[in-house]
């Protein structure tokens, strides 16, 4: 945990985040993390779609049952309102609050807020300043921008399906998808880094803008070297499992006792590599002895590194392979990682106290900033948790005109 009197990057920004489920919750709490006030404005009637995304659920200080374990992944640091902007006097009250926001992020469909005049022109008109993300799965233009858009649909039609997975006719050969919704985590990041840029502009000009983040674009662009392949020498790249398309041995051995990645980047680390098993005429072996002759063979390469790796413990892998400055390592269940000692020297865990003593723990911000590093000040609001102190904060409001709002359910 960081203390309270660190500086941080984004001390004075506001945020308002209109987002609900993962893509724009995760940019909002990178914000959250690095010192913006971040507001949250949820449906009063049960709030972010991911408080009831369970089991699991968190747990009060008594043992009763909380918000789903879901919701603690991307909403910390944050301050939660509930009003319902469908009403004329909800749809006024969440344009006071855009009225002081540095950013406003939602993930709306294409249009969905013009009806309530809280879509990126009807904001500019009072705030021309506000960098206002739009987060959608298809993009505000295009013939599917109309869609809606998960990251599971996303994930095939981004093409990142095709790549993995077991290749055709081996067992369980099909199409995979990421045991994680990665393309909400790409468009996330993607999101916050642009809205950040929009910041930067803004800082010089003035000019805020408007910013459109689709899932559909940011899965395409994290396809990497895979895209690359296909747009210079049209190789359609396929499933090939564990293993990797360019750099042999690059995949995953079984030992006695579980599995092992190996991960043998260059000539030179295949040299320590079959010195360290016992094998070390086979680095002289035309059929091996390059990278390029290594994926020709890569089949019977594999077939013998993993007779050899089949007879060790991991330990026994991992230490050889450690020593000889090739790279490996184990694959971890979620529990073996979070008990990993490099894991727990890294701060990857942190946990938070509530009011009533119960805990959340989240996974930490993974960037380590050496002047202003993140700070985990609060814990996953409950729903509404804030509206007294937001809207006499950042609405101005006092406590009648909020007492008449809750009475009219607005709030």
């Amino acid at each position: 945990m960081t203390n309270s009197d660190t500086p941080m990057a984004l001390a004075g920004i506001k945020v308002l985040d209109l987002s609900r489920i993962l893509a724009g919750p995760y940019a909002a709490q990178m914000f959250a993390d690095l010192g913006a006030d971040v507001v949250k404005v949820e449906n009063p009637d049960g709030g972010d779609d991911t408080r009831k995304w369970g089991p699991p659920f968190t747990k009060n200080a008594d043992g009763s049952r909380d918000d789903a374990a879901y919701f603690s992944a991307c909403n910390r640091n944050k301050r939660s309102v509930t009003i319902d902007f469908s009403t004329k006097d909800g749809a006024d009250l969440v344009r006071q609050l855009a009225a002081k926001a540095d950013i406003l992020i939602e993930n709306f469909k294409p249009g969905g807020l013009q009806k309530y005049g809280l879509d990126y022109a009807s904001i500019a008109a009072f705030n021309p300043g506000i960098i206002y993300c739009s987060i959608t799965g298809f993009g505000q233009t295009g013939p599917y921008s109309h869609r809606s858009g998960y990251d599971f649909l996303i994930q095939g039609m981004g093409g990142l399906m095709s790549i993995t997975g077991q290749p055709d006719g081996s067992p369980g050969g099909g199409p995979m998808k990421v045991g994680v919704a990665v393309c909400d985590l790409f468009t996330g990041m993607f999101a916050a880094n642009a809205a950040l840029a929009a910041l930067a502009y803004r800082s010089r000009t003035g000019i805020g803008q408007h910013i459109d983040c689709a899932l559909l674009d940011s899965q395409i662009s994290m396809l990497a070297n895979q895209s690359a392949n296909w747009l210079n020498a049209e190789i359609c790249p396929d499933r090939m499992g564990n293993s990797h398309p360019s750099v042999v041995p690059y995949t995953v051995y079984e030992a006695k006792d579980g599995f092992v990645i190996i991960a043998c980047g260059n000539d030179k680390q295949f040299i320590r590599l079959t010195a360290a098993l016992g094998i070390p005429a086979l680095a002289d072996d035309d059929d091996f002895a390059s990278n390029e002759a290594r994926i020709k063979n890569r089949d019977r390469l594999d077939a013998m590194l993993g007779d050899i790796i089949a007879k060790l413990d991991r330990v026994q892998v991992i230490d050889k392979l450690e020593t000889a400055g090739v790279s490996c390592g184990p694959i971890n269940d979620i529990a073996e990682v979070f008990a990993d000692p490099h894991v727990k020297a890294r701060g990857a865990r942190i946990d938070q106290q509530r009011g009533d003593g119960s805990q959340i723990s989240s996974t930490a911000f993974a960037a380590k900033l050496g002047v202003t590093p993140a700070q985990y000040r609060t814990a996953p609001p409950r729903l509404g948790q804030h509206n007294d102190q937001v809207m006499q904060e950042w609405a101005g409001l006092g406590a009648d005109a909020v007492a008449a709002l809750r009475a009219a359910k607005v709030m």
